[in-house]
């Protein structure tokens, strides 16, 4: 008997695992009839608010359109009760906590490499590169680096980043006047303009208004 009793202490012990760890994510979300007010503010499936009612009524609404009513604000007066497709809700939910995990920094923040005898060519198409970071509401870090002999004459690097900070202004602004970090790199942080203050972005299409250009009268093309 005692051999015959462990292992079904064993089987019984491993059962409620699965249980324990599905319930515990449930109280995140009550929904239907664990929901425990009897009055709710309900919203629907577009987030329209439908006003309050009682839970019955709001359980009868979500069942006629086949599906969940989920608590989104329990602490709320009264609580606050979405109906939704309960899955889809779960997808929503973890897609926004995913996004909310990207670091800022990497997201709001680009970086763009310049030297002291960048050609002319290259220089405008990092200009370009910033302008579009920049209406895009990014900070732009521009470093500029010296190499060898370029060390000597280290003020053809701020005039370089100096003319390039110029070019920019209409989009974007310098925290602070280039400086240098050690010895081999100069470096300036630009920060986006207000969007009513910033010249137009040039990926922008260009408006068409047929009106500012009337094709030519009728009446001199037909004779009559």
């Amino acid at each position: 008997m005692a051999h015959r009793s462990a292992p079904t202490g064993g089987g019984s012990l491993s059962r409620p695992f699965p249980s324990r760890s599905f319930r515990s994510r449930e109280p995140l979300h009550r929904r239907n009839g664990k929901i425990r007010a009897r009055e709710v503010r309900v919203l629907d499936e577009n987030k329209q608010q439908l006003g309050v009612m009682s839970l019955n009524d709001a359980l009868r609404l979500a069942q006629g359109k086949d599906l969940d009513l989920v608590e989104i604000a329990p602490t709320a007066e009264p609580p606050v009760c979405r109906i939704v497709n309960y899955g889809k809700f779960l997808y929503e939910e973890a897609k926004r906590s995913k996004d909310s995990r990207v670091p800022q920094s990497a997201s709001r923040m680009k970086e763009l490499q310049l030297s002291p005898a960048i050609d002319p060519h290259d220089l405008a198409v990092k200009r370009d590169h910033a302008i579009r970071f920049l209406c895009d509401d990014h900070k732009v870090r521009i470093k500029l680096r010296f190499k060898g002999r370029q060390k000597a004459h280290k003020e053809i690097g701020f005039e370089v980043i100096n003319r390039f900070v110029k070019e920019v202004a209409g989009y974007g602004h310098a925290d602070s006047p280039p400086k240098m970090l050690g010895d081999r790199d100069l470096n300036v942080l630009l920060t986006p303009l207000p969007r009513d203050k910033r010249a137009k972005n040039p990926r922008s299409p260009a408006p068409t208004n047929p009106s500012k250009d009337p094709p030519p009268p009728t009446a001199e093309i037909s004779q009559g």
